[in-house]
């Protein structure tokens, strides 16, 4: 048996992290070398390769591959693994919704891995209508790779609370993009797909599972007045061989904490 874990964190702004105390005194390279997952995906990177130094572009025991947007500072996903992925993709079927640099397809072994950082749709209708593009291409794409006999797991910041029971002040906010009646219904439709929210899943009815919490709120991390956005969603296929999923809050440095998946293969 080979127990794998993997952890999926958004950043905001990878350069900015590496110089910041993430768990007591250690750093992000220090907390990744103690925590040592087989894969790591990072959102909002907000670099490109050619920006970062060789601490962060080759990191001992792991390979990585980077997605950057075309926007400086802007965006981005990397994915390290320490298993050499068997193939790599970036791209979604529509040409406009690549340009920003939110998906990394890595495929394994035992499973075809997508680290995406799903569009915020709370500057307006158009980049609304951005963000759900975005999503039914995406679904779209799992769809036929399963179809074609992949086991899927899909992780990053989503962009959405599924259920009021995954934000604490579900009322106040369902008007707004982030638990609007339309975003939640594609996060529906990933379920009834045949797609499992791995932490829900274990943990299906327990409130206060927030992995984002508002800079704007003073002290709403130690309060957890928070959402849950970041997940891991696995083919169904794959559910005898998970073994936990969590989430840790004690990890400090990005208005997210990182979410994490154990499969045993």
């Amino acid at each position: 048996m080979k127990n794998l874990t993997l952890l999926s964190w958004n950043v905001n702004g990878i350069r900015a992290l590496v110089k910041k105390y993430v768990y007591k005194d250690l750093t992000f390279l220090d907390w990744l070398e103690k925590e040592s997952p087989d894969v790591l995906c990072l959102q909002e990177t907000k670099a490109h390769p050619d920006q970062l130094k060789d601490n962060l572009l080759n990191i001992p025991n792991y390979h990585a591959n980077w997605n950057a947007a075309e926007r400086k500072g802007y965006s981005g996903v990397v994915t390290y693994s320490k298993e050499k992925p068997i193939d790599v993709t970036y791209n979604l079927s529509k040409a406009h919704l690549n340009n920003e640099g939110r998906l990394l397809i890595t495929e394994f072994e035992n499973f075809v891995l997508c680290n995406g950082y799903f569009p915020n749709g709370k500057k307006n209708a158009e980049r609304l209508q951005y963000k759900m593009d975005f999503y039914d291409d995406f679904l779209k794409l799992i769809e036929e790779k399963r179809s074609s006999g992949k086991s899927i797991i899909f992780c990053g910041d989503i962009n959405t609370a599924h259920k009021e029971i995954d934000l604490t002040h579900p009322k106040a906010n369902e008007k707004i993009s982030g638990f609007l009646p339309i975003e939640r219904a594609w996060m529906d439709k990933v379920v009834q797909t045949g797609y499992i929210d791995s932490l829900r899943h274990l943990h299906k009815d327990e409130p206060n599972h927030h992995s984002w919490w508002s800079v704007r709120n003073i002290g709403a991390r130690e309060r957890n007045v928070g959402w849950r956005l970041d997940y891991f969603f696995i083919s169904a296929d794959l559910l005898p061989k998970m073994t936990t999923a969590y989430i840790l809050t004690d990890i400090m440095g990005s208005d997210h904490c990182p979410v994490g998946l154990k499969l045993q293969f």
